[in-house]
């Protein structure tokens, strides 16, 4: 056999037998000792160390060091237990006291027992019983534990330490304690460098002023930021925030969501849909926008108002809200449609602002402007304004015309939030249809004066046009008159447009409106992230 072969056998033999020497669980080493006893009956194949009135045992393996009253070593199995005022130390930041240890310097994996305390620089883990895996570097208690540093106390039933990230990771029963807020969690990851805790579970934040719940998401316990998915909702300035995600920060005085937002204010009686929204705390205002809905309790019936985008501001008593481009607004009994609309509290006065129309029952009115007036104790409508080219059309329902009154100004009355009559001013014209006690037709009443009153019927309809002061025309057969004259000029019926349903309030490319879903920080990224982020915290 050639030479070379041998050579090549030894070295490999050699090889192979310094890796199993590199390889093998080193045996746990005796640093010092007092007296040295041996009681095969208690501790079968062990040797008893004890502590003197110099030094206490030590015992060292692989970097780290164990101190005790006394000490139980098995050789064969290198394992030791270790009683009394035990210590342990592993590199210069972590240390553990306890009244027990058992170590198995093979698995290298450490069983404290007893008034329990783990310490990694500012970090103190306390429980009865801990394991602590050294080949993983994670400690690990079953039966409820604490753990704190210089911010916040946390405890739960199931808790592991993980000393390289210094992260925490809980089940079951977490709590935190913070001088300005409490987190109670089923599961969540602390990170103690930076503070913050990712949430794996339902979450109930409670703050000095605010409650926020989240089944997934992440908080910042130095700065009181936070984002939270899943269920998520935010209690904020006597406001429940709801949506598919939120962020809130409270040292900004903010809160906003996204997707599927609702935002409750039951001390306004309202309630704010749409897919984007903001709170903001110290300018009492809200901001929503995409698919954007404010509704208001008024006796036991909803005004709805929608735009692009609706900006809520002031206290309780003076709010004011602010809908523009393409405002709408609905009510069973009234509904209209404008560039944008603005409506105060504290006066009870609706603007509806460019181009505005409104309908009521079968009417439609239209003008430059138009105002509505609620009585600001009952919030209930009041009355109704339209100043400049005001236009009042009705569609015949026992005929294919139209019934038309048209003035410079309208004032119009409610009763029990429905309207109950107008009154037409200055330069005021009328077309309107008549019939006689059998809805057999009588003709046109095609007249001019100086102010008209029309009154409404329980079912909205035209019941009665009185004329007042001036009156020039009078009721003519219909094939009398021209068919261009049956119009008034600027007619315009916009029937087909009435909202007819809150559903309605939205136009057709807002109805079916494409979300872009939620993503959440992968579990995977998390530590990465915290691992950039603690040179500048350190620093």
């Amino acid at each position: 056999m050639p030479k070379l072969y041998y050579l090549f056998i030894t070295l490999l033999l050699s090889l192979s037998t310094a890796y199993a020497q590199d390889t093998a669980p080193k045996q746990i080493e005796i640093v010092y000792a007092g007296t040295l006893t041996i009681d095969n009956d208690k501790y079968p194949g062990a040797t008893i160390f004890n502590s003197d009135d110099q030094r206490k045992v030590q015992f060292r393996h692989q970097g780290m060091d164990i101190w005790c009253d006394v000490a139980v070593l098995y050789q064969k199995t290198n394992q030791v237990k270790a009683f009394g005022d035990v210590f342990i130390q592993q590199g210069d930041s972590l240390k553990m006291n306890s009244n027990f240890v058992e170590y198995n310097g093979d698995t290298k994996i450490a069983l404290a027992k007893e008034n329990v305390k783990l310490r990694n620089e500012k970090m103190t883990l306390e429980t009865q019983e801990l394991f602590f895996d050294r080949n993983t570097q994670e400690a690990y208690y079953l039966n409820h534990g604490k753990i704190s540093d210089e911010e916040n106390v946390l405890t739960s039933k199931e808790g592991r330490y993980f000393v390289a990230p210094k992260k925490s990771q809980f089940s079951s029963q977490v709590n935190i304690t913070n001088a300005d807020f409490q987190i109670n969690s089923l599961t969540l990851d602390y990170y103690h460098s930076t503070g913050h805790v990712y949430m794996f579970g339902p979450t109930t934040i409670t703050g000095k002023d605010y409650i926020a719940y989240g089944e997934k998401g992440f908080y910042d316990t130095k700065t009181e930021k936070g984002y939270f998915m899943d269920m998520a909702r935010i209690d904020y300035d006597n406001k429940r925030l709801t949506g598919d995600s939120l962020y809130f920060d409270k040292f900004r005085n903010f809160a906003s969501a996204t997707n599927n937002i609702i935002i409750r204010d039951t001390i306004n009686h309202t309630l704010v849909k749409g897919h984007y929204g903001e709170i903001h705390k110290a300018q009492d205002s809200m901001f929503i926008t995409k698919k954007a809905l404010i509704a208001s309790l008024v006796d036991k019936d909803s005004v709805y108002i929608h735009a692009k985008r609706i900006m809520v501001t002031g206290k309780t008593g003076a709010r004011i809200v602010r809908a523009y481009t393409g405002a709408r607004i609905y009510k069973t009994d009234i509904q209209g449609k404008c560039d944008s609309i603005h409506s105060s509290q504290t006066t009870g006065l609706t603007q509806l602002i460019g181009k505005p129309i409104l309908w009521s029952g079968k009417s439609q009115m239209t003008g430059d402007h138009i105002q509505l007036l609620a009585n600001t104790q009952t919030e209930k409508l009041d009355s109704l304004r339209v100043f400049d080219n005001a236009f009042l059309i009705e569609k015949d329902t026992l005929g294919e015309g139209y019934n038309q009154v048209k003035g410079k100004t309208l004032k119009g009355k409610f009763k029990e939030n429905k309207l109950n009559n107008v009154n037409l001013y200055q330069n005021t014209e009328v077309i309107y249809y008549v019939y006689d006690d059998q809805n057999n037709p009588a003709g046109i009443n095609k007249s001019k004066c100086s102010q008209i009153r029309v009154d409404f019927a329980t079912n909205q309809q035209i019941e009665t046009v009185i004329f007042y002061n001036d009156v020039d025309g009078g009721i003519y057969p219909e094939d009398k008159i021209n068919k261009e004259e049956l119009r008034f000029p600027n007619f315009n019926w916009r029937g087909d447009e009435i909202i007819l349903s809150k559903k309605d309030i939205f136009p057709e490319e807002e109805k079916n409106i494409q979300l872009t879903p939620i993503k959440g920080i992968k579990t995977e990224e998390i530590d990465l992230i915290e691992e950039k982020l603690n040179p500048k915290i350190e620093n």
